[in-house]
């Protein structure tokens, strides 16, 4: 797994490759952590996720958490449809805002910024 993080017009972006499972999922939270304490609207590219366990699933989780206390937006972009199926199957997918493509992601921040 492969993490990149950059600002697109003043917005924080994470970009995730490869797979999140039980060996990567605490980098990820890790990588994620910085986030948390900035208050600042996120949008998490999911594009090139090809595989997420239980255990990416309770980051995902953490992060929305976190992100609804800190009255911040997280947004997900580039959800596989297999990704989508298992968030919609386990309730999950109800409680993040998602969009296909990443300019999607960041134009609905923007909007209601």
């Amino acid at each position: 797994m492969e993490i990149q993080t950059q600002q697109v017009d003043a917005i924080e972006v994470v970009t995730v490759q490869g797979d999140i499972d039980s060996k990567t999922a605490p980098a990820f939270q890790e990588a994620l952590l910085p986030f948390y304490a900035s208050n600042d609207d996120l949008v998490l590219n999911m594009s090139q996720v090809t595989f997420m366990s239980s255990a990416g699933l309770r980051v995902l989780l953490s992060v929305y958490r976190q992100a609804s206390q800190a009255s911040t937006r997280l947004v997900l972009v580039g959800l596989s449809e297999e990704l989508q199926d298992t968030m919609s199957a386990t309730g999950f997918l109800e409680h993040f805002e998602t969009y296909t493509t990443l300019d999607e992601g960041i134009a609905a921040i923007k909007q209601k910024a």
